[in-house]
């Protein structure tokens, strides 16, 4: 499925709970040049799509929308939980049963789910034993 790169890297960066200026200080450029490669006023070089891809951690094919996923791409677990937590905390007007989320919630709900990857890590190595 092919996708406009501008609309992909404003999707990757949202993803990420990056603004505008935090993924340019990244990449090395202007926050205005970033928005101009979301509004697709501006194309990235080789070396910028390059760039893009080690920041987000995903291939060139699937930043220039030539597979829907990126399955060659690893990621340890802890960097799943950072950006997990990094949406999280990103997200307005959460809510469990009818009340906002706090940040002891947020906290809690982050805990919850690396004490389940534990456990399942756990029982993994068990099992190649």
């Amino acid at each position: 499925m092919k996708t406009n790169i501008g609309s992909k890297i404003k999707e990757l960066r949202k993803q990420s709970g990056m603004t505008q200026y935090e993924l340019a200080k990244k990449l090395g450029i202007s926050a205005s040049a970033v928005g101009m490669y979301e509004q697709g006023r501006r194309e990235p070089d080789n070396d910028m799509i390059l760039r893009l891809c080690s920041v987000f951690g995903i291939s060139a094919d699937h930043l220039l929308g030539k597979c829907d996923e990126d399955v060659s791409v690893k990621k340890e677990i802890s960097e799943v939980f950072d950006e997990f937590t990094r949406m999280l905390s990103m997200q307005q007007g959460l809510m469990f049963d009818g009340e906002p989320l706090g940040d002891e919630d947020r906290s809690m709900i982050v805990d919850a789910i690396k004490a389940v990857a534990a456990l399942a890590h756990q029982q993994h190595k068990k099992s190649m034993s």
